[in-house]
C-alpha cells in the first residue's frame, strides 16, 4: 500500500464520545483481574491516579483498596463528571476526590503522594519520559508508581489477515502522527530508569481469547480491541491509508478472529517503580 503522510489533532486518538465511555469500561471490567492483579494499596495510603477519564480503572482501584485516600486528575470536565457517577454507582462509600488538571502542572506539594498510578495514559503523551519525571515531584521518596501500558504490534491472530493487520497498522500510525505511540508498553523499563526511578520491573500481562473464553470473546477482542480499531475509521480513510474497501475487509477479518474457530493475542505490560530518596524533582 502507498505511503501517505498522516496529519492529525493532537490529544486523544479514540474521541470523547458516549460509544468510547462505554468501551473504555467494558475494557476495564474485562481486564480487571489481569490489571489490577497485584495492586491494592493500605488503608489510610495516598494515592493519585493520573488520567482517569470516565472513572473505569477508578472502581477498581477504589474496590481493590477500600481504605486508600484516592485522588483522581484528569484534563476533562465531562469525563471527570462521567467517573464521579460510575464511581459512585460501583465503589459508593469509596474515598475519592477529584481534580481538573494537567499531569505537567499538578496543584498539589511536593511528596504529597505514597503512590501513583498510572493506566493506559504515556501513549497518548507526546513526552513520557518527562510525564514520569514529573510525576515524581509529588511522590514521596521511596514512594511507588504502577504503570500499565499496552503495545498494538503484539496482537496476533489466527486466522491470519494482512488486511486486518493494515487496519491496526493505521490506528498506531494515526496515534503517532498525534504525538502518542501505541507501541510504549515494550518501553517501560527504559523509560522508568530514565525518569529517574528505582527496582523497576516491569512484566507481561497477556490476553489470550477463544471459543472455550466467551466472555473474553466479548470483552476484549470484540468489544476492547476491535472497537478500538473501528473508531479511527473516519480518520484513516481521511488520510489516505487504505481505501474503504479495504478497511471495510480488514474489519470483518478482524471480527472474524472472535468466531467459533477464531483466536487472538495481545500483551500488556505492567510496571513498578519506587521513587528513590533524595532532592524531589519538578521535572520541569
Amino acid at each position: 500500500m502507498a505511503s501517505h503522510e498522516v496529519t492529525v489533532e493532537a490529544g486523544y486518538v479514540h474521541g470523547y464520545s458516549e460509544r468510547e465511555a462505554v468501551r473504555l469500561g467494558e475494557q476495564a471490567d474485562t481486564l480487571a483481574a489481569l490489571v489490577h492483579a497485584g495492586t491494592a494499596y493500605p488503608a489510610g495510603s495516598r494515592v493519585l491516579e493520573i488520567g482517569c477519564g470516565v472513572g473505569a480503572q477508578t472502581v477498581h482501584l477504589a474496590q481493590a483498596s477500600p481504605g486508600a485516600r484516592i485522588t483522581a486528575v484528569d484534563r476533562s470536565h465531562d469525563s471527570l463528571a462521567q467517573a464521579r457517577a460510575r464511581v459512585a454507582t460501583h465503589a459508593p462509600g469509596a474515598d475519592v476526590e477529584w481534580h481538573r488538571a494537567d499531569l505537567f502542572d499538578l496543584p498539589f506539594p511536593d511528596a504529597e503522594f505514597d503512590h501513583v498510578f498510572v493506566c493506559f495514559v504515556l501513549e497518548h503523551l507526546p513526552n513520557p519520559r518527562q510525564a514520569l519525571t514529573a510525576l515524581r515531584r509529588v511522590l514521596r521518596p521511596e514512594g511507588t508508581i504502577t504503570v500499565i501500558e499496552g503495545d498494538h504490534e503484539s496482537a496476533f491472530f489466527h486466522p491470519a489477515s494482512a488486511y486486518a493487520r493494515a487496519a491496526i497498522e493505521c490506528q498506531i500510525r494515526l496515534q503517532s502522527a498525534g504525538g502518542g505511540d501505541a507501541l510504549i508498553g515494550r518501553q517501560l523499563q527504559p523509560l522508568l530508569a530514565q525518569a529517574g526511578y528505582d527496582d523497576v520491573v516491569v512484566r507481561p500481562r497477556t490476553v489470550y481469547t477463544d471459543q472455550t473464553r466467551p466472555a473474553l470473546v466479548d470483552g476484549f477482542t470484540r468489544n476492547t480491541f476491535i472497537a478500538m480499531v473501528e473508531s479511527v475509521r473516519d480518520d484513516a480513510l481521511a488520510a489516505g491509508l487504505m481505501s474503504a474497501g479495504d478497511w471495510d475487509r480488514g474489519i470483518t477479518d478482524l471480527h472474524r478472529t472472535a468466531q467459533a474457530d477464531g483466536t487472538f493475542h495481545y500483551t500488556f505490560f505492567k510496571a513498578f517503580a519506587v521513587n528513590p530518596s533524595g532532592v524531589a524533582t519538578t521535572g520541569r
